[in-house]
């Protein structure tokens, strides 16, 4: 009795571990975490394998320390700039439920894992920022249990994906971001029943001219048991918590014993039941699927994204808008992620007009995502191909590791509206035969795994070469990203010679804080380039490098350990240029055209609100303009447009500040008036 009363005791306590867990966000609402408390060592010689470390009873307490999952090593100031293994050690009670299977879920390690349960392995996994897991029914035990995580941060190699190049020059040692090591991201047990769902992919097609749309759900769904199963699959769609009544045709399929199949099901949307996703209508809908006793909820939105006329459109409507690339990196954190920081970020981000972006050469934590479908973000999703060789490239075991790197991330984000593009890579060389290959073969993968986005890489060659279209990689994408720092006039010229027919999204672009002209002279070249930019029509993106400064051992990295290219410093304080870019890459222009003083202290101003009609540009619908005493609905203004709007006024204040404010709350731009 009294060790039955421990093991209860013992599994409360495992759900109230720390405040830490709710700092990480979950997405199973079912999971066990196993956040909080581990025992930790380091590994620099590389024996824990061949000395067992991964038995119960091999370990000392003195000779350990304690540290905080999830955990980023390369941050904790005892192993600062560690490269090699880590050992990461946890015991939790469990109490043996028949007829279950126990998941063991990582949402990300950096880089290399392995993963032992009571001494006997459980899997492996290469790639860092992608999620994994292992079915560990069979290696647990009743009462305590012992979990040993070996990560290896090691990645500044050949043979890794990202890793370094194997050219031999003496500035290639080093990628431009850090190798941020340890189990970054959350780990938790989930407990399914012999039959469940894996994984639901959700296709959505719209009919912009009825505004009708089609559902189509793929269920991924594992038959763990002894026999051959035809699973009872339920389907129930919401939308802002009222039920959508829908019918379902569904595919029955008998899936074998051990064994993993797909289902097919899809149901139509009339247009009373439609409604579409964007960038500031981000309307969103939630699927359960119930497959036999197993449950999984999945949010998804509607909305059509498509290449037309040398234009990207959303929903039938061109859209051009500005970005930034988010590396992932905090003082004190490393690549750490807790959801406080997301939402700083992206808030951030969203304020100054960074809304359609490839965020970096890897996926962040999902719940970034989650924040870009909820308010409305365009996101360009990238897997880890930072300047592989030629002979990289073409090696079959760096073709296989990008595969399955990629297939986790798009498994991952295939739901998310705001991932409207996936990218094969970054800045290798794709004038080469090798280049060439690996664009037109991991596109056509990729497309295999999902063929409801765009695709594209982002290039660094087109700025001045090649001379004919054929000779470039680009020639396979959907739409051109460029990487492209000074010279924009003649270079974006030139890539629209090349492929005239394909719309432009300048990738990167920007200086450093510490260049020529310091800060302010950052500032200027937002203003300069975007000028540029805006004689160009066939341009429809352009997302900064960077957001924020970053920590790096690339060569040209400051002596303080960062690289500062960011609006906003480390520690997220903005730089000058932050208001300029959020004033430039706004869809608004406010302009004061009058200001009258009136009887009994009440005046007006009379401000011009115009709707862009170049570069950003989209539909302004619900927009709000705000001062300190008011709120004013602003019209609807399409590209091009404006319209006056009168402000009452009263006080004696000689200024007064002016924000207007998107749909979804966030400030797209402010601005100060004088009052005379």
């Amino acid at each position: 009795m009294k060790r039955l009363y421990r093991l209860v005791v013992s599994i409360v306590l495992l759900f109230i571990i720390l405040p830490l867990s709710a700092q990480y966000r979950i997405r199973q609402p079912n999971a066990i975490p196993l956040h909080g408390e581990w025992w930790f060592v380091l590994d620099p010689a590389g024996l824990g394998v061949a000395n067992q470390w991964y038995r119960d009873g091999i370990a000392q307490e003195g000779r350990q320390d304690k540290v905080t999952v999830p955990h980023c090593f390369s941050a904790d100031r005892r192993y600062e700039f560690y490269t090699g293994t880590a050992w990461y050690r946890k015991t939790f009670p469990w109490k043996i439920s028949p007829g279950k299977r126990i998941i063991l879920h990582f949402d990300g390690a950096y880089y290399k894992t392995s993963v032992w349960l009571n001494g006997l392995k459980a899997g492996e996994h290469e790639g860092g920022y992608t999620p994994f897991r292992f079915d560990v029914t069979d290696l647990l035990r009743e009462g305590n249990n012992l979990l040993v995580v070996a990560v290896n941060n090691d990645t500044w190699k050949t043979n890794t994906i990202p890793g370094i190049k194997d050219n031999g020059n003496i500035n290639d040692s080093f990628v431009g971001w850090m190798n941020y090591g340890g189990i970054i991201r959350p780990v938790y047990l989930t407990a399914e029943p012999e039959v469940y769902a894996e994984n639901v992919k959700i296709e959505t097609e719209p009919d912009l001219v009825k505004r009708t749309a089609a559902i189509r759900a793929s269920i991924r769904v594992r038959n763990a048991s002894a026999e051959a199963a035809t699973p009872k699959i339920e389907l129930t769609v919401r939308q802002n918590k009222k039920q959508v009544s829908l019918r379902w045709k569904t595919k029955a399929a008998r899936i074998p014993a051990g064994q993993t199949g797909v289902i097919e099901a899809e149901a139509s949307l009339t247009s009373a039941q439609t409604n579409l996703w964007d960038i500031d209508q981000p309307a969103m809908y939630e699927l359960k699927t119930v497959v036999g006793m197993d449950t999984l909820v999945s949010a998804f939105g509607i909305r059509k994204i498509e290449i037309r006329g040398g234009q990207i459109l959303l929903n039938g409507r061109p859209i051009k808008a500005g970005g930034g690339n988010r590396v992932i990196d905090y003082p004190g954190l490393g690549s750490l992620e807790p959801d406080s920081l997301v939402e700083k970020d992206f808030r951030l981000m969203k304020e100054a007009g960074m809304e359609f972006q490839r965020l970096t050469h890897y996926t962040p934590s999902e719940y970034f995502y989650d924040l870009a479908d909820r308010y409305g973000m365009l996101i360009v999703t990238e897997a880890g191909n930072w300047q592989l060789t030629p002979r990289q490239m073409d090696n079959d075991s760096m073709r296989v590791k990008f595969r399955s790197q990629f297939r986790e991330m798009a498994e991952r984000d295939w739901n998310h509206p705001s991932v409207i593009a996936y990218s094969v890579g970054n800045e290798y060389l794709s004038t080469t035969p090798s280049g060439q290959r690996w664009t037109r073969d991991m596109i056509a993968y990729a497309r295999s795994l999902d063929s409801t986005r765009l695709y594209t890489f982002a290039t660094m060659l087109l700025n001045s070469m090649p001379a004919n279209p054929e000779d470039e990689a680009s020639q396979y994408v959907d739409f051109i990203s460029t990487n492209t720092y000074g010279g924009h006039a003649k270079s974006l010229d030139h890539i629209h010679k090349l492929y005239p027919d394909k719309p432009v999204f300048v990738s990167e672009w920007g200086v450093r804080a510490d260049s020529k002209g310091g800060e302010a002279g950052q500032a200027r070249h937002v203003s300069d380039v975007m000028s540029e930019i805006r004689k160009r029509p066939y341009v429809v993106g352009a997302s900064w490098w960077a957001f924020n400064d970053f920590r790096s051992k690339l060569f040209g990295t400051n002596v303080n350990g960062f690289r500062p290219w960011g609006v906003v410093n480390p520690d997220r304080s903005p730089r000058p240029a932050y208001s300029v870019y959020q004033k430039e890459l706004s869809p608004v222009i406010l302009e004061k055209v009058s200001y009258k003083s009136g009887d009994e202290g009440i005046h007006k101003l009379i401000i011009k609100v115009t709707c862009r009609g170049d570069f950003p540009t989209r539909t302004l619908r619900g927009y709000t303009l705000k001062t300190d005493h008011a709120s004013i609905a602003l019209p609807d203004l399409n590209p091009g447009e404006s319209q006056l709007v009168e402000i009452p006024v009263t006080g004696f204040d000689k200024r007064l500040r002016l924000s207007v404010m998107k749909p979804t709350g966030f400030v797209t731009i402010q601005n100060d008036f004088e009052l005379n």
